[in-house]
């Protein structure tokens, strides 16, 4: 039982190293969650469990189901695009969100007394996919058949992960497929830049053709207080802005 003298009570905890588990469509990434704490209420001072996304997931949506009350902090987006789920880069994304999840759960007062919460915490790997069937039992009934038959699939693969204990292969990263996604994000770049540029240009002749439909009008003002050539120079220089900045006007919207 955990407790140590009169110290403060604390709960400490961390999301890191994932790694990536299994192959093809079986893939996935496991995270290590480590907690220390000197809580009484805990099992253990200091506990190492792997957790997986779903997991994650399962421990929010108990949450929001037992603490409606509660604002639940949000967890990062389930889906992402197949092929870019495994980049380090999304992985690395996705583990920060998860650590700040569990560390605002933790921090709250009320969702860190949760049994699922310690469960999650600090329950080895096959307790933790009994405690997950046991604790859902509640309220399986009122959830969608497709849901059901999640969870089950779910917890038939944990359970069997545990007993058969059998070796996840973790794919290397293809060279071909890196390349193209180098090529890929290069050429965003390249027209995310050609099109501010592009923005630029439309804004500038935009301008122009208003300041020299401005001009015009200034010249046609001024036409109307002299006489003779004069009078008419300007006046025909003033037509001649007024087409040019239609021209430009035109350009722009074209």
């Amino acid at each position: 039982m955990a407790g140590v003298g009169s110290d403060p009570p604390f709960l400490s905890v961390s999301v890191t190293e994932p790694v990536k588990m299994g192959s093809g469509m079986q893939a996935y990434i496991s995270y290590r969650v480590s907690t220390k704490t000197n809580m009484q209420d805990f099992r253990e001072t200091e506990k190492i469990v792997i957790r997986r996304f779903s997991d994650f997931v399962w421990l929010y949506e108990r949450l929001m189901e037992c603490y409606k009350g509660a604002v639940i902090p949000s967890l990062p987006g389930k889906n992402a695009v197949e092929k870019f789920r495994f980049t380090a880069e999304f992985i690395e994304v996705r583990r920060k969100a998860l650590d700040v999840f569990l560390k605002r759960v933790t921090a709250h007062p009320e969702l860190r007394k949760s049994e699922d919460v310690k469960n999650f915490l600090q329950a080895d790997e096959e307790i933790w996919a009994m405690e997950k069937t046991r604790s859902t039992e509640s309220s399986v009934f009122k959830k969608k058949p497709s849901d059901f038959m999640q969870m089950l699939k779910d917890v038939q693969s944990r359970v069997s992960d545990a007993v058969m204990r059998k070796e996840k292969v973790v794919e290397e990263t293809d060279p071909e497929y890196e390349r193209m996604k180098h090529y890929v994000v290069e050429l965003e770049e390249h027209l995310a830049e050609a099109q501010r540029h592009a923005m630029r240009l439309v804004k500038r002749q935009r301008e122009s053709g208003k300041n020299l439909a401005d001009f015009s009008k200034a010249l046609k003002l001024l036409s109307q207080c002299e006489s003779g050539a004069l009078k008419q120079t300007l006046s025909d220089v003033a037509d001649r802005a007024e087409e040019l900045a239609a021209k430009q006007q035109k350009q722009v919207f074209s």
